[in-house]
Parts: structure tokens; sequence; C-alpha cells
């Protein structure tokens, strides 16, 4: 073992298809049944919505990250324009975001396969799932790059083949348990706002949390061969993946299924082909699905290692999380974070009916902090470093408007949170994870301090 750099080892391919992975998780195919239980139709609007507002965060980053070549993370930038205090909270925070991610991920491969075998316990195929994942992420950069590359054509074929199949069966007519297939379905159903505007905005939260990851092309221009070209093309491609594998999918899914008898709890996308009857392609999109996840939690210990090291190499962390592998793999911090996901093997096994809401509602507030602060962060660049932003080349469309515009949509995320009962909890809870982390800088300050003051005593 040794201390070195990370390696760049991930290329341009990689990086279209992490930024693809990132914006298709989880969050998409089993939490969208949740989002259309109670928004109806209107959950169209919420992704629109929701997807223009984490273009314009990937715009800012994008040229914050591309205004200095050396920041790797958000822990660099924070700490270069608002110091070590938000350095050491944001690092941390965005670690444990990712371990939130993680835990959903492993939890939803738990539900998919239950699909299959019903009997299993569903913590069983996520603690298989995790120690599979670990292994692999252990091995190269360049091995998880393929992993995610391969994860992401499966997401992506799937979505087109049901888009292009779904189109087919709406314009034959197609007739389901529910009826027949039509576009009238996403308004004949009680209206595009069925549950009225109370439904369309508590369907925000999860909506929030299906874009989560979609910032991870940022974090891997760290180990990305040519980042001045990849990570722009990668970042304006956001709405184009938005409108067709979020939009597109669930509109196709509500027109076959109409919204009312789409299960909470369950894979919109594995009920519609069960549900028409084609038993086989239910269990090929069940599959496409737990890939997903999959895909989705080897993006999630990807991140949290890296956010461990980039912590390590600024002394924000234990000096064993920046020691890496001969190639070049930060596996101290990747065992950590593995077992710290672990709880979730636990979680599973107490409550494994609330978990996957619980979590996610956590993992929302931190994300909304994460992007909040690199609005910020954009913010004081531009107001501070006018010669570096008139230089730039990637520059983030209707500034100042724009910045202003994403944090008046993440006040509005909080007050949802606070507005759904099983959402709740993680607002009133996750304020203590930042007030921890206050405490405990506080003292590594305070430790440090008395450690120089001995040394220069022991001089003297």
């Amino acid at each position: 073992m040794q201390q070195e750099n990370l390696s760049r080892g991930l290329k341009n391919r990689h990086v279209q298809l992490i930024a693809i992975g990132g914006a298709i998780g989880t969050g998409l195919f089993l939490g969208a049944g949740k989002s259309i239980h109670l928004a109806g139709p209107s959950i169209l609007f919420a992704y629109l919505i929701t997807g223009a507002i984490c273009f314009l965060i990937m715009r800012s980053l994008g040229e914050i990250l591309l205004s200095n070549l050396n920041y790797h993370s958000f822990v660099d930038f924070v700490q270069d324009y608002f110091g070590d205090t938000a350095a050491f909270i944001t690092g941390w925070t965005y670690w444990f975001s990712w371990v939130m991610i993680a835990m959903a991920d492993l939890t939803a491969v738990g539900i998919y396969t239950q699909y299959w075998f019903p009997n299993v316990a569903q913590w069983v195929p996520g603690l298989i799932a995790l120690v599979i994942l670990l292994l692999m992420n252990l091995a190269t950069v360049k091995l998880f790059g393929e992993m995610e590359f391969w994860f992401a054509i499966i997401k992506v074929v799937a979505i087109l083949a049901l888009i292009v199949i779904g189109t087919f069966m709406i314009i034959k007519g197609f007739s389901t348990n529910a009826g027949p297939s039509s576009f009238t379905n996403l308004w004949s159903h009680g209206g595009m706002f069925p549950n009225g505007i109370l439904g369309f905005v508590l369907s925000f939260q999860m909506v929030m949390f299906a874009f989560a990851g979609i910032e991870l092309v940022g974090l891997t221009a760290g180990e990305t061969e040519d980042p001045e070209r990849v990570i722009p093309r990668a970042i304006n491609n956001i709405p184009i993946r938005i409108i067709i594998f979020y939009i597109g999918a669930l509109a196709v899914i509500m027109s076959i299924y109409p919204w009312t008898a789409v299960k909470p709890n369950e894979s919109p996308f594995v009920q519609v082909f069960a549900a028409i009857g084609i038993v086989a392609a239910a269990g090929i999109i069940n599959f496409v699905v737990l890939t997903s996840a999959a895909s989705a939690g080897n993006s999630a210990i990807f991140s949290t290692s890296r956010m461990l090291y980039s912590l390590a190499k600024n002394e924000q962390a234990p000096q064993t999380f920046k020691r890496v592998t001969s190639h070049k793999v930060p596996s101290n911090a990747l065992l950590f974070s593995a077992g710290i996901v672990l709880i979730v093997v636990a979680l599973n096994y107490i409550m494994p009916e609330g978990v996957f809401t619980l979590i996610t509602s956590v993992a929302t507030f931190c994300f909304i902090y994460i992007w909040g602060i690199t609005v910020l962060a954009h913010l004081k660049y531009r107001k501070t470093r006018p010669e570096l932003a008139k230089a730039s080349k990637f520059k983030m469309p209707l500034f100042p408007f724009a910045n202003y515009l994403i944090l008046a949509f993440f006040a509005f995320i909080l007050v949802v949170l606070a507005l759904g009962e099983d959402t709740r909890i993680a607002l009133f809870v996750t304020p203590g994870w930042f007030i921890l982390l206050f405490v405990i800088y506080k003292i590594r300050v305070i430790k440090g301090e008395g450690q120089a003051k001995q040394k220069r005593l022991a001089k003297n």
C-alpha cells in the first residue's frame, strides 16, 4: 500500500454513461411508484421542473470545476471559497449522502429479488450485492468505469424499448385489466392533478431523490482523461436524457396502465408488463431495474470512497483513507464506507416496510445542502474571481437569477419534507448530523491547537 494520486482511468465513454447512470436510478425505477401514487399524471410536470433545476445546478458545478482543474471534488472548491469548516462539513455530508443512496439501492435490490424469490428475506440479496460491488471496486477504477458503462447500457436499452413497445401498444389500443391503452389515460382519471396541488407538491421529495447522483459526473472529473471536453458534453446532454428517460417513460407507463392502478411500493415498470400478461417481459424488466439498483449502488460505493480520499488528503479524515493500492484504488476508504453501508442490512431486518422512504428523505435533505453550497460557491466564484469567469468557455446561463431560483426551489423542497408525515422525521433528524460534524470539527481544531502548543513548549 502507498500514498499516491488516483488513477485517471476513465475515458469519455465511461463518463458519458456514468452521467446517464447518475440520472437514471432507483428513484425513478422504484420511487416513481410512490410519486405517481401521490401526484398522478402531474408527476410529469414535477420531473420537468426538477430536471430543469438540476441542469442549472450542473452548469454551475461544471463552470467551477473547469475554472480550476485541480478541483477534484466538492471539498476542494468549498474549501477554496468558504474555508476549512465548510469543507469539512460538506465532504462528510456528501459521503453520508452517498451512504444513504447505497442503502436505498441495496434495499431496492432486496425488493426486486423478492419478485422471483418472495420467501427470501429482504436484507439477504442486499448483503450479497454489497460484497460483490465492494470486490469489484477494489480492483481498478477502469473496472468501475466498465461496470457502469454496461449497467447504463442495460438501463438505456430497456427504457428505450419500453417507450417504443409502449407507444406501439398505445397506438394499437392494447387492452389491460385496467382498460385500453391510450394517451387519454393521462387525463381521464381525475385530470392531470387528480390529488390536487397538495399531491403534486408532496411528490417532489421522491422526484428530487430520483435526481440524486446527477452530479457524479463532476466527481469523476478527477479521474477523467480530458475533463475540458468530456464534462461539458456530459452536462449539456442532461436535458435530453430527462425528457426521454423520465418524462417519456412515465408518460408511456401511465398511458398503458392508469395511474390509479399503480402500486406505490412496487416498480411501475415491472407492474406494467405484468399487468398486460407478458410474464417473461415483466421478468426481464425486473432484471433491468435490479441491475439499475446495483449500478446506482456501484456509483454510491465509488463516490463514498473518493470523498473519504479527498477528506484525508485535506487532513479532514484519518490519514489511512488516502492510502491506495498498486492499482491506485483507495481501498481503506472503500472498506470503511462499505462497513457503514452494512447498517442497512439491520434496517431491512427491523423495518423492511418503511426503510426506503426514511433513507431517501434523509438523502434528499443532505443533497439539498450539497447542491445549495455548490450554487453559493458559484456565486462567490463569479464575484471574487471575475477574470476567471470572463475567460470561462462554459458559463452558467441566466446568472445570477438562476442561482437564486435554485435556492428558492430548495426552500420549497424543505417545506415539502415538512408536509409529508413519512418524510417529516428526516427534516428533524438530519440537522443533528450537521451539528455533530460542527462539534467534531471544533474538537479537532482545539486538539490540534493544543498539540501545536505542546510542541512549542517542548522546543522552548
